[in-house]
């Protein structure tokens, strides 16, 4: 294993501050491992001058800025994996710091067993004082619990898909068979700003082969802190929701669809009995409280409290234009 080329892939947009630190983590990774690695930060069309405090550092690694329109992340993630030239691929977002030992772990691992090619690494969501960052926090322990409760190093396969954190905030895997991972996957827009860029290609490689994870294999995600970018986060999952989940190998397929219908229900209730349209707010707050609760956060609860809501309405419009979106792309192949 020793010097086996790694190529890091970094979609990035609009992130001038968080990609230094990003980077600046990543490379006290590489160089304690014996890969022999260069990055490739995909600059998606950034405003903020993010490409340009890129390069105008010295870096101890090699590290290589494309620049692309904006096109989303999954374009992002497409374009520098096809532009890069390492066996092994490491994608990891810019809002992200890697554990210094993470890249070594997953060395060893490959030199006991060489099966153990995909890793999802596992991420931490400092708090901080950050409400936004408790909601995703106790969110993600919550929905993955069977793990979290017990974190270890283990793997998942189609079967117990659903029951594991799973994304490309910080993954890593063959170049090949990511090429032919993010090949396969078809979205149901036109539009790749608001495809899901990870769940159904994680599930495509998932299909072939298990997919590892571990504690040693770690690391910090930054949550969002302004209400503003929270919002606009929150829409945008719920776009990329309805286009990974809307599948029926999805077990959130039957939510998603019921959803819509179970929104219009409402509305036509609002319509009868306005104060009808105060009760998912009031429902997703006492939710929201009660997940803090059974996560052991007490000190967050009053958080999740006022949070959840907030993303419950962005996250059910931005459903609602996927399946806007969903609907266009359908016709226009038609």
């Amino acid at each position: 294993m020793a010097h086996a080329r790694l190529s890091v892939v970094i979609p990035v947009y609009n992130q001038a501050s968080e990609i230094i630190g990003t980077l600046d983590a990543l490379a006290v990774a590489v160089e304690g491992s014996t890969f022999d690695a260069d990055v490739v930060v995909v600059d998606d069309g950034s405003t903020d001058g993010t490409g340009d405090a890129v390069e105008a550092r010295t870096w101890p690694i090699p590290v290589r800025v494309v620049r692309q329109p904006n096109a989303g992340r999954f374009s992002a993630r497409l374009a520098g994996i096809r532009g890069s030239a390492g066996e092994w691929c490491l994608l990891i977002d810019s809002r992200v710091v890697i554990d210094p030992d993470s890249l070594s772990f997953i060395e060893r691992e490959l030199d006991v067993d060489p099966a153990k090619r995909i890793w999802n690494a596992h991420v931490d969501i400092p708090v901080d004082g950050n409400p936004y960052a408790a909601f995703w926090d106790v969110i993600t322990r919550r929905a993955f619990s069977a793990y979290f409760h017990d974190p270890q190093t283990t793997s998942f396969g189609l079967d117990e898909f659903e029951r594991f954190p799973k994304g490309t905030t910080c993954f890593f895997a063959p170049r090949a068979a990511l090429l032919e991972a993010f090949d396969a996957y078809r979205s149901h827009y036109d539009d790749p700003r608001f495809g899901n860029d990870d769940t159904p290609v994680i599930r495509e490689l998932a299909a072939g082969e298990r997919i590892h994870i571990s504690p040693r294999f770690r690391c910090e995600y930054a949550a969002r802190s302004t209400f503003r970018s929270f919002v606009r986060h929150a829409f945008h999952r719920g776009t990329v929701f309805v286009d990974g989940h809307g599948r029926r190998e999805s077990r959130w397929f039957w939510i998603v669809a019921a959803f819509f219908p179970a929104t219009l229900a409402w509305l036509y209730g609002v319509r009868r009995v306005p104060a009808v349209a105060v009760a998912p707010i009031v429902l997703a707050s006492v939710g929201g409280a009660g997940l803090a609760v059974a996560e052991r956060r007490p000190r967050q609860v009053w958080a999740l409290a006022l949070v959840t809501p907030v993303y419950a309405v962005a996250h059910a419009a931005g459903m609602w234009r996927g399946l806007l979106l969903a609907i266009r792309s359908g016709a226009r192949r038609r």
